[in-house]
């Protein structure tokens, strides 16, 4: 176990030297002129495929998903219930403003 702990540790020493190497290569490419740069080294930087963004796009889907935090039912029903009552209000509502409406109508065409 404690093998395994001190290869574990080796290998993340061996991949932050890796990382800081390749910084100071960045940084040391990024001061030379665009002009400097061949054609053949802008054709060597291959762009993903498409099947690669498709699983890409899927992986972070999933990723999205195991963030849902879903509601409990009781929360779930309580909500439900206040919706309908909502509904039946504004129902009510609307319907007793066309009721008014048509009859103030009617009174205004029989004159």
């Amino acid at each position: 176990m404690a093998q395994k702990k001190n290869a574990d540790k080796a290998l993340d020493e061996k991949k932050k030297e890796e990382k800081k190497s390749s910084k100071s290569d960045a940084s040391a490419k990024t001061d030379k002129k665009s002009s400097d740069k061949k054609p053949a080294e802008k054709k060597s930087e291959k762009k993903p495929s498409a099947f690669s963004k498709i699983a890409k796009y899927f992986r972070e889907c999933k990723s999205e998903i195991k963030k849902i935090v879903w509601p409990a039912p009781k929360a779930t029903f309580r909500n439900m219930g206040i919706v309908l009552v909502v509904l039946i209000v504004i129902g009510l509502f609307v319907w007793g403003l066309d009721t008014g409406l048509i009859a103030l109508l009617k009174l205004v065409m029989d004159i």
